[in-house]
């Protein structure tokens, strides 16, 4: 090394910048500033050395560089010097005055291997480090300049200036937290070689859906253009943006600058290491189960964390690979299962059987007419567990079934754990509300269970409607049924009034295990229109399909839903759009489209009798009309809305031309796909939690504050679906807005082989730590992979530490 690291160190950690004269500053600008009362504490090197010629940013850079220093919150606190002499990369005692360096340097070698170890001597000793734009070109040789800028731009990258938003996912950073959430702005944009995503913390994106990317995009949700990283024992942050000499007049540009001056000069805080992979362990936390027992985990299908950590999770009811399936409607043990709650306890590292139910759901796999999903499908805690002990759940219990009819019972059921003990005692339930379902066909049960602030309870129930009879379009085929009970036409149920299947419900329990209706329902219970028709006053929202997961974000009592869509591989000009699997952020109380419509309010075909193999018009999303023969409730139904993900396995919220009828093409050729990062194909919506962190909380696993704010969003399948947190508008979230930002979290979750293949759910604990379920292989059952992990972060604190921090007037 050519610099003694000792004396740097020296020099950097000292609150004061000693003054030294560098040869060749820029004119002595920055010298001749007068120095303000008390002294100015951070002191700026902004370094713009080229092996060509000058670029026409630099004059502007250090304009901007400098109008940090003497305005805004900087102001009287920040001294530039700008220079073009290497040679301040060999003195220690120049160099060590510097709190940052800014490189606004060109493209080549502008640094002699002496003047490099001088540099990576300065960052090893604590140094800040500012790259902007062709900074990335600098020293193309050098793997430690490499890692310190974080990624070096692809050869044809667009040489043109062009309009492009730019994705600000970091909303705490010093450099971002002031910005828009999209801000659309004027550059030159870098493809990169490699991708840094994961090995630096991406604070801004540029969307390449808004520009000409060319040859070596990203192609994928995100293609980061600002960044930061803790470097080699220094602070590196690194921006794309400033190709042009506009940029650096920016008032937002200068602020994202600003930020990213005060966090390498230790004035401020950050963390840059919250989207850094390695920073996250992933760890199974359940053993597999005993041979031929279920006694760590069952068929997952749920969970949710108490206030003092343990873990409550639920098998459905299926049982091992050796249970006996009986599926002879004459048989009176027709479906019989064992539906389990378990609780794993962080101290002991041990997971317990709490209670064990009889269900309806153990038909095994097969066709429609065979297998079911029903069983104990969702759980959640009373809001005053901690002294109550109340365990509220979703399920379907055996004992109501009719073998002649193949009726049964949905059932919410409220039952008291001994806290003591850690058992529930299954004679203290309350049955709180219980409705019919039809079990000759399967499916669509859902299971999603949260509390809000105010005490009232959501549950998300499935359609209970096969998924055969309609080509995998709308479930509407109003011909299939048993013994006069339709089980193929959605209208009968997620579209219907008066059927709570196929809803959100949204009820108050009380303390004797009633429940009373909160106000703001979509229904009173009481409207008797149209002839007769009627409603249900505890639907919250209809048209919604299989509602698996859904979530009330604690801090504003939003609800956020995902439901599986039907199985259309593609569109149809005939019938309507493709499966689509659907997230929605829901405000208030509405219709969410199904089985009228989907997405983004696309339309599908009506049929009706004599012939449901024959199209009738296309559904008016605006004026719906339940006209089946099955529908037991208002004609006139609410209109649909707008949903704010939703995916095919073409790709990410494909939307068409609408002809003059309002109609989409439903072309595949002609489609636009407004959210390209994500992508469908076996696919089957796995809604998660609302991330908040909680300061007060002293916990060394919880994710950072990044992560605030953030919806989890994620389906069971593994491939190509989405396992991503998402930033939402709040302004327009509510009207079906589509995420403003997408972070992926597929190597911070692990899939593929040895990783969580089929995530079933997901929430976060007191501790700031994520629990997730995975299903395990197979269908129906458990298996040796079906377990409950763990995933904490390990990254740390915000740097720099707090004792390193330039004290404010020193």
């Amino acid at each position: 090394m050519g610099l003694a690291t000792g004396a740097l160190a020296a020099s950097l950690l000292g609150t004061a910048a000693a003054s030294a004269e560098p040869a060749q500053e820029r004119g002595a600008a920055a010298l001749a500033l007068p120095s303000p009362p008390g002294g100015t504490n951070v002191k700026v090197l902004v370094y713009y050395g080229s092996a060509d010629e000058e670029s026409p940013t630099v004059d502007a850079g250090i304009e901007a560089v400098e109008n940090i220093g003497r305005t805004g919150p900087l102001a009287k606190r920040f001294k530039t010097v700008a220079t073009d002499d290497a040679s301040v990369f060999t003195n220690a005692n120049r160099l060590g005055t510097f709190n940052a360096v800014v490189f606004l340097t060109g493209p080549g070698d502008v640094l002699d291997p002496e003047q490099e170890a001088g540099l990576e001597t300065y960052v090893e000793a604590g140094g800040g480090f500012v790259g902007i734009h062709d900074a990335a070109r600098t020293e193309p040789y050098s793997d430690w300049y490499t890692g310190l800028v974080g990624a070096r731009p692809a050869a044809g990258s667009p040489a043109a200036v062009q309009q492009a938003t730019v994705e600000v996912g970091d909303r705490v950073n010093p450099a971002t937290r002031n910005l828009p959430l999209e801000w659309k702005r004027a550059d030159t944009w870098f493809n990169w070689e490699a991708d840094p995503t994961g090995t630096v913390h991406t604070v801004a994106s540029v969307r390449e859906s808004t520009y000409k990317p060319g040859e070596g995009a990203a192609g994928t949700e995100d293609h980061p253009v600002s960044w930061c990283r803790d470097y080699d024992g220094g602070r590196s942050f690194y921006t794309a943006m400033g190709g042009t000499v506009a940029s650096f007049a920016e008032t937002d540009f200068r602020d994202h600058l600003r930020g990213a001056l005060e966090w390498t000069s230790r004035l401020t805080r950050a963390d840059c290491k919250a989207t850094i992979d390695a920073h996250y362990k992933a760890e199974r936390i359940t053993a597999p189960n005993q041979p031929g027992q279920q006694d760590q985990i069952g068929e997952p299908h749920g969970l949710t964390v108490a206030p003092d950590g343990k873990v409550f999770y639920i098998g459905r009811g299926g049982g091992t690979a050796t249970d006996p399936v009986v599926t002879d409607w004459s048989d009176p043990n027709v479906g019989k299962g064992t539906g389990r709650i378990y609780v794993w306890d962080p101290k002991t590292q041990k997971a317990t059987v709490a209670a064990s139910l009889t269900v309806f759901g153990n038909r095994g796999g097969g066709d429609e007419l065979n297998k079911t999903e029903e069983g104990l499908l969702g759980i959640t805690l009373d809001p005053q567990y901690e002294s109550n002990g109340w365990v509220y759940v979703y399920w379907s219990p055996h004992s109501q079934i009719d073998r002649d009819t193949q009726m049964g019972k949905r059932r919410i059921s409220r039952f008291t754990m001994d806290l003591a003990t850690g058992r529930i005692d299954t004679t203290s339930e309350k049955v709180l509300l219980q409705w019919p379902m039809q079990i000759h066909s399967c499916c669509h049960a859902g299971g999603g269970m949260a509390f809000d602030s105010k005490g009232n309870l959501y549950v998300g129930v499935g359609d209970n409607n096969s998924s055969l009879y309609s080509d995998g379009y709308s479930g509407n085929n109003p011909e299939p049924h048993y013994r006069g009970v339709s089980f193929a036409d959605a209208r009968r149920t997620a579209g219907n009034t008066h059927d709570l299947n196929g809803k959100i419900l949204r009820i108050h329990p009380e303390d004797d295990g009633t429940y009373t209706l909160p106000a703001g329902n979509l229904f009173t219970g009481k409207e008797t229109a149209e002839g007769g028709g009627k409603t249900r006053g505890e639907i919250y929202a209809m048209g919604v399909r299989n509602p698996a997961r859904l979530s009330i974000d604690k801090k504003t009592d939003v609800l956020y839903v995902g439901w599986v869509g039907p199985d259309a591989g593609e569109p149809s000009t005939t019938w309507g759009p493709a499966k689509y699997d659907t997230f929605a952020v829901i405000t208030h109380a509405s219709n969410r489209g199904w089985p009228y419509c989907m997405g983004n309010k696309q339309p599908y075909r009506d049929r009706n009798l004599p012939d449901p193999d024959k199209p009738l018009g296309w559904y008016d999303c605006d004026h719906l009309r339940n006209e089946s023969p099955n529908n037991d409730g208002l004609v006139n139904i609410p209109p649909a809305e707008a949903n704010n993900i939703w995916y095919s396995p073409q790709g990410g919220a494909p939307d068409y031309p609408r002809g003059e009828d309002g109609v989409p093409v439903y072309d595949p050729a002609r489609a636009t796909y407004r959210l390209p990062w994500l992508k469908g194909g076996g696919q089957a919506t796995m809604d998660g939690p609302v991330y908040r962190f909680d300061p007060t909380y002293k916990s060394s696993v919880k994710w950072p504050q990044y992560w605030d704010g953030k919806w989890f969003v994620a389906d069971f399948y593994d491939a190509t679906n989405p396992r991503h947190a998402v930033t939402m508008d709040p302004a327009n979230q509510g009207e079906g807005g589509l995420p403003v930002h997408a972070d992926s979290l597929r190597r911070i979750i692990p899939v593929g082989s040895g990783g969580i293949r089929n995530l079933m759910d997901w929430k976060f604990a007191p501790d700031g730590s994520l629990y997730v379920l995975d299903y395990g292989r197979g269908f129906f059952n458990s298996d040796s992979e079906s377990a409950l992990w763990r995933v904490t972060y390990t990254g740390g604190a915000p740097t720099p530490a707090a004792k390193d921090l330039v004290e404010k007037g020193a």
